[in-house]
């Protein structure tokens, strides 16, 4: 029995819900994002929340459910107050600068990074070693997030790198003498 999946996503309010057949839509003030359930999940709407049951016993539709719940509550989650995540930059030189659609990074390479912004997706770069990105959509802001922390990821020596906000770098001993 799935513990995640029994329990319904609670609808704020401000958030308007069509649920269409597998078809769930949801608008908030962050915007508009859809999601297809799965057919081996049932979804249906009581009061102010959202109730997930799985159709059948099986393996596949139990190990759905649980996931078509989170699913939904990142949707509804999304829209109302939307998803963000920092990076911190570390090293000597290393930079970043946001514009509207572009973020520029300077991670010690010839030439500067740059990283086209996504729509839906807001970057802003409080200091020039942070950058701070937020959106409505969970899976598109981790996405970017990793692909910007990719270019240069920490390495363990000297932790210069970009770093996740509150991420610990293992770090090594030096060459002894």
């Amino acid at each position: 029995m799935s513990r995640v999946g029994k329990n319904p996503v609670p609808i704020p309010a401000g958030v308007t819900i069509e649920l269409k057949g597998q078809h769930l839509k949801a608008k908030g003030k962050r915007g508009e994002l859809q999601l297809m359930v799965h057919d081996d999940v049932s979804v249906a709407r009581e009061g102010e929340a959202l109730v997930f049951k799985p159709r059948t016993e099986s393996r596949r539709a139990r190990m759905q459910w649980g996931t078509a719940r989170n699913l939904a509550s990142n949707v509804v989650r999304g829209v109302s107050e939307g998803f963000t995540i920092n990076l911190e930059i570390n090293g000597v030189g290393y930079r970043a600068q946001a514009d509207a659609k572009m973020l520029k990074l300077q991670l010690g390479y010839s030439h500067d990074v740059e990283v086209p912004i996504p729509s839906g997706i807001q970057i802003k770069a409080p200091k020039p070693t942070e950058v701070e990105i937020s959106g409505a959509d969970r899976q598109k802001v981790g996405q970017l997030a990793a692909n910007i922390r990719s270019l240069r990821p920490p390495e363990p020596y000297k932790g210069k790198g970009i770093k996740y906000a509150g991420e610990k770098i293992r770090r090594k001993e030096g060459k002894k003498k």
